[in-house]
């Protein structure tokens, strides 16, 4: 295994490490009674194989500079993100009761000067895979080995400056630049295939000159193979995995939502979720 490991149980499965970053998501929508839950239990298994499978980085050291570079561009995704990186160890778990209280290192969209292991603040959408190209050239120039992963939507994938930014990585040979998208088909107008259809979307990333995979984002052992392609591809094209992901994904009852963008959870239904989850807790 590439990444570093959580202290707690260093042999955990990365079934069971995805199963505890949805936990831990739930766990904070519930103490604000609202939060993008749905989008962190879909892209859990994504954040599992990355942070336990693919990263290279030092939880006590969030800054250490042969770290791996894990860019949230889609800053609304928070929640997901924190915790994941209370799962490794970044942070620690008793902060989960603070968020998106005031002066939580924990606000509700990701913030880089509040949080530490949140590389950039999104929240502007498209703007994360540029802020990769120029850490990854960055990188390059100094002869870092380090990687840039930029998670970012399939609803960027309707920004010009997606694109842009997509052009500028295979002008410049950046092999040390993943980006992963979440492709869940939602985003707030509607489903992302109809507000404005992307497809083929393996077939225009090829095009601008990157490796494409295209892969079952809740199939862990997919996920592993994908990286470890990605990681391991031997020439200096940038890599794209495009992720199909579910939605609300380990909640049937949620996953059935005909909104699923922004999931409304009931107050009584937050813990009735924590319920189905233990239900299903892995090895």
């Amino acid at each position: 295994m590439n990444g570093a490991t959580a202290p707690a149980i260093p042999n955990m499965s990365l079934a069971r490490r995805a199963w505890e970053i949805r936990r831990k998501a739930v766990r904070m929508g519930e103490v604000q009674g609202q939060g993008y839950v749905g989008q962190a239990l879909g892209v859990a298994d994504v954040l599992a194989v990355s942070y336990f499978h693919a990263l290279n980085f030092r939880p006590a050291d969030p800054e250490w500079e042969g770290r791996d570079r894990f860019l949230l561009s889609i800053g609304h995704y928070a929640i997901a993100l924190y915790a994941a990186l209370i799962e490794a160890g970044i942070l620690p778990e008793a902060e989960l009761e603070t968020y998106g209280a005031d002066d939580s290192r924990l606000p509700m969209s990701g913030m880089a000067a509040y949080t530490p292991g949140m590389e950039i603040t999104g929240g502007s959408l498209g703007q994360g895979l540029g802020i990769g190209v120029g850490m990854a050239m960055g990188l390059k120039a100094k002869k870092n080995p380090a990687f840039v992963y930029n998670l970012m939507s399939d609803g960027e994938l309707g920004e010009g400056s997606t694109w842009e930014a997509a052009m500028a990585a295979a002008h410049h040979r950046l092999g040390n630049l993943i980006c992963i998208v979440d492709f869940n088909d939602q985003q707030a107008d509607g489903k992302s295939t109809e507000t404005l259809s992307s497809e083929p979307v393996h077939d225009k990333w090829a095009a601008f000159g990157w490796h494409v995979q295209r892969v079952d984002g809740n199939d862990i052992d997919a996920l592993v193979a994908a990286f470890d392609t990605a990681r391991n591809l031997g020439d200096d094209r940038p890599r794209a995995i495009i992720c199909d992901t579910l939605m609300c994904k380990g909640v049937p009852f949620l996953e059935t939502r005909e909104i699923t963008h922004f999931v409304r959870v009931e107050p009584d239904e937050w813990q009735k979720a924590l319920t189905v989850l233990d239900e299903t807790r892995p090895e």
